[in-house]
């Protein structure tokens, strides 16, 4: 999804997404890579369409994912 950078941290940040076929719905969740280290967060979107998955990680402000990945572990 891009590139979330701050001084010289620089993160890679991916959507993964699934389709929860027993629901009719899809979750998603946040990958931030860096090297050799990676986070990720729990499955924290539960939308009716990737579409929406997609809407709602594109309203996380670059402030809001660092936080994310800095709560996330060292």
């Amino acid at each position: 999804m891009g590139q979330l950078a701050r001084g010289e941290s620089r993160w890679e940040v991916y959507l993964e997404s699934e389709i929860a076929h027993d629901e009719g719905t899809v979750r998603g969740r946040i990958h931030f890579v860096n090297g050799d280290r990676h986070r990720q967060s729990a499955w924290i979107f539960l939308e009716w369409s990737l579409k929406e998955v997609q809407e709602r990680f594109n309203d996380f402000s670059a402030n809001e994912l660092w936080s994310l990945v800095e709560s996330l572990g060292p």
